[in-house]
This record gives C-alpha cells, sequence and structure tokens, in this order.
C-alpha cells in the first residue's frame, strides 16, 4: 500500500509546498517507507512509499528519460516485467526495476491507451510537462482509491479524503444523499464521498 495525493492550479500559479507536504504527511500511514515530491509551476505531486518492488532503488516519483513525464503510483502492476521486456526493445531505458517506472515509459509509447495495457491494482497520477496534461486513473475493479475535489482554478486528489481536506478551498459540506446511502448500504457508492464536493474517481 502507498499514498499518492497531488494540486493542479490552472492558473498555473505555483503550487505551495507546505500544502502539499501536509497532505502527503497525512498519509504516513500508507507508506512508511518513503516520501518525495515532485513541484513544477502549477503542478504538484507526493508520494508515501510502502517499498515492495525493488525495495532500494523504486522510490517515487518515476520520470521518463529526459523528466517530461513523471508520476506517482499506488497498487502493483502484474505484468510490469513482460512490458519492460517489450519497453526496452523499443528502446526506453530504465533507471530502476520497480514496477512504477514502466507507468511513463508506457504513456511515451502509447499515450492515455497505455492504461489498456496494465494489468494490475492501481491509482496513478502522472504529469505530462509537454502536452500540460494530468492523467488521473484507477484499476478497472477499484481496488485502489483515488478522490479528488474541484476547486477554483484547478484540481486536488489523493488517496484519502483527509489528504484532500488540508486543502483550504475544498468545502467540507456532508451530502445528505450520500449519508443516506451509507445508513442504507453500509457504503457510498462512487462518484460520492460522504463529501459533497469530494468525489471518488470511477
Amino acid at each position: 500500500m502507498c499514498g499518492i495525493a497531488g494540486i493542479l492550479h490552472f492558473d498555473g500559479r505555483r503550487v505551495d509546498e507546505a500544502i502539499l507536504e501536509k497532505m502527503v504527511a497525512r498519509l504516513y500511514h500508507r507508506g512508511p517507507d518513503h516520501t518525495a515530491m515532485y513541484i513544477n509551476g502549477g503542478i504538484g505531486l507526493g508520494v508515501r512509499r510502502l517499498s515492495i518492488i525493488d525495495v532500494y532503488n523504486g522510490n517515487q516519483p518515476v520520470f521518463n528519460e529526459d523528466r517530461s513525464v513523471v508520476a506517482v503510483f499506488n497498487g502493483e502492476i502484474y505484468n510490469h516485467n513482460q512490458l519492460r521486456i517489450q519497453l526496452e526493445k523499443q528502446g526506453h531505458r530504465f533507471a530502476s526495476l520497480s514496477d512504477s517506472e514502466v507507468l511513463v515509459h508506457l504513456y511515451e509509447e502509447h499515450g492515455i491507451d497505455f492504461l489498456r495495457y496494465l494489468n494490475g491494482m492501481y491509482a496513478i497520477a502522472l504529469w505530462d510537462s509537454a502536452k500540460q496534461v494530468l492523467v488521473l486513473a484507477r484499476d478497472r475493479m477499484g481496488q485502489k482509491p483515488l478522490l479528488y475535489a474541484e476547486v477554483p482554478n484547478g484540481i486536488v486528489f489523493g488517496s484519502e479524503i483527509q489528504a484532500i481536506a488540508i486543502n483550504k478551498d475544498v468545502e467540507l459540506t456532508i451530502d445528505p444523499m450520500a449519508l443516506d446511502d451509507y445508513l442504507t448500504l453500509l457504503y457510498v457508492p462512487a462518484p460520492k464521498t460522504i463529501f459533497r464536493n469530494i468525489k471518488k474517481l470511477r
């Protein structure tokens, strides 16, 4: 288990490092082995890592060769070894043996269609600095959580509500329909959460 969090300002103003650091700190229990952040202008990505694959060299964020694509990731890619072999044959160079590094090279090769090649359980935040595109994705069964909130001129996201709630622009208003769902079903179906303005990525 790991935890990811991030902020994107659509107007390009620089992400506040202190806020992102607090968001990531709220996820300590998800990944006690390593913490790191990436901030470049209006984008900020953070991760708390639980080291499982490539324990010593597999820290995140991960980058492609020219550092134009960066990603943080929670989960496991079961077919990462097969994907690595194919990508190396296509000329991609890896800096670690981690499954997370496969993501950035696979994205380089296939764009948004890279998700079709993944067999695993995951929540991914990937930033393409050349295209100024943020990709947020979950595995098809939704095993790994990823939540988000739209804020004025931007978006914040994370593995848990408590990471998102750090941001003062996120309104924490209870959604009565979500509360009804919880009392009826004992869970809140996606895309709702208990808070009106925080959503689960489907």
